[in-house]
């Protein structure tokens, strides 16, 4: 009996793993068949085209590709580093129910639907950036490119601080998780030989946990690639590339959910078929160079432990 378990648990594993790699490879065929027209069309010269005129039917994903990147840049340093600095101090500065009471409402950020923080984008962060947060980012950065133009509420910013309060509560929960498996031996030595609080975390544990840490970073920004309603809610859906953040723009999922409906001619329809294939290759390839920075950190570490 024991024998037959373990067929089918091993069997039950392999059937799994075909299973996600087969709907994989489906989903490139159906991505690469329906946008076929376009491809045939306009070539390479897709990625790297910055007009897209349905009236005329001209193409081209830049400034979705600029638009993805600006905006999940722009997540992954702010909402990184507030999501990082949360996990140390719910890890090292907090004891008991206090630190279970904090933990839960970051987590419960998790579960807020992507919708309700489009609406309080919407309503609430964009006229509070067109009437304060972006006149005052003028008046004191305005000679960076960055902060340089009209404040109108929506744009790269609405969208950048949104997907930063998104990845926020993945950010805190695994580096939390990989800070806490750090042996608690290493802390209290670094303590013993006189270092102080502050010199422990920065000399010991963000080293040993930096492998866990750039995963969830990864993982986060891989949230924010792929945010749709929140981000189209906020970001002024412009196909345009401007260096402002105050600018509205685009991204490569935005454009998908706001003009799939609206499309009407096949090569429109196809056009962003090739949108979702260029975002489902970009993110391919940027969770393979994840995991690659990852073996690699490790790698060192455990050279150095040795």
């Amino acid at each position: 009996m024991g024998r037959i378990l373990d067929r089918l648990t091993s069997w039950w594993f392999w059937i799994s793993a075909l299973l996600i790699g087969t709907l994989l490879v489906l989903f490139f065929i159906m991505l690469g068949d329906q946008s076929g027209a376009s491809i045939s069309k306009f070539s390479w010269k897709f990625l790297f085209t910055s007009t897209w005129d349905p009236v005329h039917q001209i193409f081209g994903a830049l400034p979705f590709l600029y638009g993805t990147a600006m905006t999940s840049l722009f997540a992954i340093v702010f909402g990184g580093v507030i999501g990082i600095a949360s996990a140390l101090f719910l890890v090292y500065f907090t004891r008991g129910r206090l630190r279970v009471i904090l933990g839960t409402f970051i987590e419960l950020l998790a579960a807020i639907p992507s919708v309700v923080y489009g609406l309080w984008g919407l309503f609430v962060l964009s006229p509070w950036l067109q009437n304060y947060g972006e006149p005052f980012l003028a008046r004191v950065l305005g000679f960076l490119p960055l902060f340089h133009g009209m404040p109108v509420g929506v744009g790269y910013l609405a969208a950048g601080i949104i997907l930063s309060v998104m990845i926020i509560p993945t950010v805190t929960s695994i580096t939390r998780d990989i800070l806490l498996a750090v042996p608690q031996d290493l802390h209290e030595g670094g303590l013993a030989l006189g270092a102080t609080e502050y010199e422990v975390i920065r000399n010991i544990s963000l080293p040993y946990a930096r492998a866990g840490i750039i995963g969830g970073l990864m993982l986060g920004l891989g949230r924010a690639f792929g945010e749709t309603i929140a981000v189209t809610m906020v970001i002024g859906n412009r196909p345009e590339i401007s260096a402002s953040l105050f600018a509205p723009g685009y991204t490569m999922a935005s454009v998908i959910a706001n003009e799939f409906t609206e499309a009407t001619s096949h090569l429109y329809i196809s056009s962003l078929y090739e949108v979702g294939l260029v975002l489902l290759v970009v993110t391919i390839l940027f969770f393979g160079v994840a995991r690659l920075l990852i073996w690699r950190v490790s790698h060192v570490q455990k050279g150095r432990m040795v």
